[in-house]
């Protein structure tokens, strides 16, 4: 069964095409490519995020408190009716990241959300996050407010599987058309050739990847996929991506 709790520390970068391709290339030195990223393909992810009537959730969230939460509806692809999704829940306080997240079938989340009235539970679901979604969705009153879709490729630690890097591009988002079950596109939230570089780890990062970033002058950014594509709303510019070292220097 897939891991459903997560709780660790996030970073993210904003690379270049020419950077990604190096940092890629030595983070293969290190890392296994997760299941679905076999053969150095990028697979598609499509979230739905959830908020209320005024945006209250990413309105709190871009002006960078200790604490934030959002809540997102996930799909690997464009979804069918009947597919199983992911539900999830995402808190972050002082830099930990607190994920909690259940598979749920599409046909009875959006109900879900709108009511928290727990379904019937099946053996896809976990019981525990999903009362913990219950008791989220009932003291807010949500709505599908964003359609945000990229091509991820991924990596996990060879030994301990705790560090996880990915890499995403073609961040795109709409806010029409608020289903999984349609096509996955929408408006560049920032340019076609920049990539966004997380690492996830519960631990101190090891030396062979800060040796890494700090040979490709890479330095932690704070980036939101959603907040960008609100941000941009109010024609707020997206941040710019970083150059290797040597043309920073």
């Amino acid at each position: 069964m897939a891991i459903e709790v997560f709780n660790r520390y996030e970073q993210k970068y904003l690379l270049t095409r020419e950077t990604f391709l190096k940092v890629n290339e030595a983070v293969k030195q290190h890392m296994e490519p997760d299941a679905h990223s076999a053969g150095d393909v990028f697979y598609p992810i499509c979230n739905i995020y959830y908020d209320t009537e005024d945006c209250a959730l990413i309105r709190a969230s871009v002006a960078k408190p200790a604490y934030k939460e959002k809540l997102r509806l996930r799909s690997y692809g464009r979804a069918k009716p009947d597919d199983l999704v992911y539900l999830e829940i995402k808190k972050k306080y002082r830099g930990l990241v607190n994920k909690r997240r259940t598979a749920i079938p599409l046909s009875c989340a959006a109900e879900f959300v709108q009511t928290g009235a727990l379904p019937q539970v099946l053996p896809c679901m976990n019981r525990q996050v999903m009362g913990e979604l219950s008791y989220f969705v009932r003291t807010h009153t949500l709505m599908p407010k964003a359609f945000v879709a990229y091509d991820r490729i991924a990596y996990f630690d060879r030994e301990t599987h705790d560090l996880r890097i990915s890499f995403d591009r073609n961040l795109r988002a709409r806010s029409d058309r608020l289903s999984l079950t349609s096509a996955d596109t929408g408006t560049p939230i920032i340019k076609s050739d920049v990539y966004v570089m997380e690492v996830k780890t519960r631990f101190a990062a090891p030396l062979w990847l800060t040796d890494l970033l700090a040979d490709q002058g890479l330095y932690k950014q704070s980036f939101s996929k959603y907040g960008s594509f609100y941000l941009d709303a109010l024609t707020a510019p997206a941040p710019a991506a970083q150059t290797d070292a040597k043309k920073t220097a």
